[in-house]
């Protein structure tokens, strides 16, 4: 019983020696200062993500305002290169308004100057606190992207700023593909495919889509008057940049119009004939062509009257054929 007691005497004597020794080592200041740190961690980490989601919101709306055709191919891809697909079409959208949203050639080649200022910030980790410049690093580091091809980008629309027609169809090819072929490779490394064949047809694809573009905004560009389609087709048809902004529809106009837009359709055809060796993995990134050849059915249905009434508004079946083109994971 004696030795029950002593035993019990002793436990306490301990418990009662180590409470007086950690109340000695852990002082009220100590533990606030602790709960402190950790109610600052866990704000940085809300503001954190706060600022992550803010930053993503910021490329969808961007892209679905000014590229809705892009912003929907984005949402058709795999869910881990949804966000940096949106990423890169919102950085292509900032360079591509830049010519239109200022007055003088200066500020353009300062805006320019900015991404590619941003684009090395970005490959040193350290990128301007923009919501673009925030969500392109995000990118490069989930995906490894290719620095020369955002700097390709870059370097041709600022070579672009120059504010005149092509020459001739090659230099509009040329600007296609240091454009929008450089933004499809980009979008195949988001999707991790490295292949020759997927690289082929993708050079096309991008051609077709600059010629495209620059068809689709010539109603645009003539009412500002401006006129940016190939001089050299427009001279062999006797078609004049006066007739476009005056709006003619007569024949030399539609058949300027009928040569590039089968220019377009010849890109396509040689995308498609990599098909068979392209693969699976790489379709997503190829969705637009559904966009360009819907297009190019509606300007042939119009008998290449590129101001024709028809082609002002989208096609709201684009989605739907979206959608299905990619369940059938074809291009």
């Amino acid at each position: 019983m004696a030795a029950g007691v002593s035993t019990k005497h002793g436990l306490l004597s301990m418990k009662t020696s180590l409470f007086h020794s950690l109340h000695g080592k852990i002082s009220p200041n100590s533990v606030c200062i602790q709960r402190a740190a950790e109610i600052q961690s866990v704000r940085a980490s809300a503001n954190a993500t706060a600022d992550s989601q803010h930053n993503e919101k910021y490329c969808l709306d961007l892209v679905r305002s000014r590229d809705y055709e892009g912003f929907l191919s984005s949402l058709l891809l795999p869910e881990e290169a949804r966000r940096s697909s949106l990423a890169l079409r919102a950085f292509n959208v900032e360079l591509a308004q830049v010519k239109d949203s200022v007055s003088q050639k200066t500020i353009g080649l300062m805006r320019m100057q900015f991404w590619k200022t941003a684009i090395e910030e970005i490959y040193r980790d350290d990128p301007p606190n923009q919501p673009v410049s925030t969500e392109l690093w995000r990118a490069v580091r989930t995906h490894n992207l290719t620095k020369r091809w955002l700097l390709r980008i870059v370097t041709e629309r600022e070579k672009d700023l120059e504010d005149r027609a092509y020459r001739n169809l090659q230099e509009l090819e040329t600007y296609s593909e240091n454009t929008q072929s450089s933004l499809i490779y980009l979008l195949l490394e988001c999707l991790g495919v490295k292949n020759v064949h997927a690289d082929h047809a993708a050079s096309h694809i991008g051609k077709a889509h600059g010629i495209t573009t620059c068809l689709r905004a010539t109603p645009h560009n003539s009412s500002r008057r401006k006129v940016y389609l190939p001089m050299d087709i427009c001279m062999l048809h006797g078609a004049s940049q006066e007739d476009f902004i005056r709006g003619s529809r007569e024949q030399n106009i539609r058949d300027v119009v009928y040569d590039i837009a089968s220019q377009a359709h010849v890109h396509l055809q040689h995308a498609r004939s990599f098909s068979q060796n392209v693969p699976a993995a790489a379709t997503p990134a190829f969705l637009h062509t559904v966009v360009l050849e819907d297009y190019l059915q509606r300007v042939r249905r119009a008998d290449f009257d590129v101001f024709h009434k028809s082609l002002r508004n989208r096609n709201p079946l684009v989605p739907v054929q979206l959608y299905f083109r990619s369940w059938k994971n074809t291009y």
